[in-house]
């Protein structure tokens, strides 16, 4: 047998790479809420990440992968992000690649990525930049110097980029025109500056990328667009990522409550129990809690169900079974973005109900759950959204739906 069948033959199956998730998210756990405080990056997540092989996960059985599912895939965020939502949010970049390397055609992918993706490698990526009179608008520059290329710029929103092997970037070049390059973020001229300051996800590395003179060559530009319908449907994931990233944190939230209930919390002043466990305003709470969660899970799973029907459509190759697909994963994500926006930053809130100041301590960091979800909903409008979903509900409109971008 040859090491190339060798190597394909040891790799695990969908079954083994899913049972290894409980392991990883509990090493992920440990530790969590103390990284938050003293904003120590997870390197440590991210290295167990890939010697697990999670990474691989969505590559089909054909391309020699496990063949897992979106919605396998998006099950195993929500359980990352239930241990630390800055490593289930930092993963956004890498499936978005994962995914739109195995739906594009053989000729659109770049050179060697499926071997990449086996081989163990994370992918992320800065594309938005600071200054601009617009969101989208792009500055930065690739010209010509020789036989290859010079990229010269400054990036921003470059969540997960630090812990990753490779990085896109976008670029105007001599004539004008967008187009993306896919490099190893280690090559000269790349620095990541981990400058993110914002009040949640502190630990996703969303901050800038400088681009100085950086070499690139022929080979590493990329070929793919938004308004495809590969593109479209990747769009759509991205954003189920962000909210199975935030879902992921209401179940800590849940988790965190019931452990300092019974590790900490006193019955209220009021209450004629005994202890926090038995008092019916704290059981009240959990309750609440409990069922905020298992909505919006529910949601996130109803959301990931649809992408697994677009994968399936693309699989038959029907045009417009795959747009209506599309469509229909669109308005099931945003619908359940909407209902996250309600419930998560509330359930988060709720949990300082269950005890008195005490519950406020910066040791526990509790509030780095309302921080965090807060600050994944606020990556894209959600009045936006519901507008959207209004407009298409009244008058059948399927404008946004079908833009691949934001929404």
């Amino acid at each position: 047998m040859s090491i190339t069948k060798l190597q394909a033959a040891r790799r695990p199956t969908r079954e083994e790479l899913l049972a290894r998730i409980p392991a990883f998210t509990a090493e992920v756990a440990r530790g969590a809420a103390e990284r938050d405080l003293n904003r120590e990056l997870p390197f440590e997540a991210f290295r167990l990440f890939r010697e697990l092989e999670l990474g691989t996960l969505r590559i089909p059985v054909a391309l020699g992968g496990p063949g897992g599912l979106p919605s396998d895939y998006i099950e195993m965020i929500a359980a990352i992000g239930a241990a630390d939502s800055n490593v289930a949010h930092a993963l956004r970049s890498h499936f978005n690649y994962v995914e739109n390397v195995i739906l594009s055609e053989p000729k659109e992918r770049d050179a060697g990525a499926v071997e990449l993706i086996l081989a163990g490698k994370l992918f992320g990526g800065a594309h938005t930049e600071q200054g601009t009179a617009r969101p989208g608008q792009v500055t930065t520059t690739i010209v010509r110097h020789g036989d290859s290329y010079r990229l010269n710029g400054r990036k921003w929103y470059a969540t997960g980029t630090a812990f990753a092997d490779f990085a896109s970037f976008s670029a105007l070049d001599e004539e004008g025109k967008t187009v993306g390059v896919l490099l190893p973020v280690d090559r000269p001229g790349i620095r990541i500056l981990d400058d993110w300051d914002g009040m949640g996800q502190r630990l996703t590395a969303s901050g800038g990328v400088l681009l100085e003179n950086v070499e690139v060559f022929p080979h590493e530009f990329t070929r793919r667009g938004l308004d495809s319908q590969v593109g479209r449907h990747c769009s759509t994931l991205r954003q189920l990522h962000l909210a199975a990233s935030a879902a992921g944190a209401v179940r800590n939230v849940l988790a965190d409550g019931i452990d300092y209930v019974r590790r900490q919390a006193r019955s209220a002043a009021h209450s004629a129990a005994e202890t926090a466990n038995q008092d019916p305003f704290v059981q009240q709470v959990i309750g609440e809690i409990a069922a905020n969660s298992f909505a919006i899970d529910t949601a996130i799973a109803a959301a990931a169900a649809a992408l697994d029907r677009t994968v399936a459509a693309f699989a038959g190759g029907n045009e417009a079974e795959i747009e209506e697909v599309l469509i229909s994963s669109a308005l099931a994500t945003a619908r359940t973005q909407l209902l996250l926006g309600q419930l998560g930053p509330r359930t988060a809130e709720r949990m300082f109900e269950l005890g008195g100041g005490s519950a406020t301590s910066r040791n526990n960091n509790f509030d780095r759950h309302w921080r965090n979800i807060r600050t994944v909903l606020n990556h894209n409008p959600l009045l936006h959204k519901s507008r959207v979903v209004g407009d298409y509900l009244l008058n059948g409109t399927t404008t946004h739906l079908k833009e691949g971008r934001v929404f």
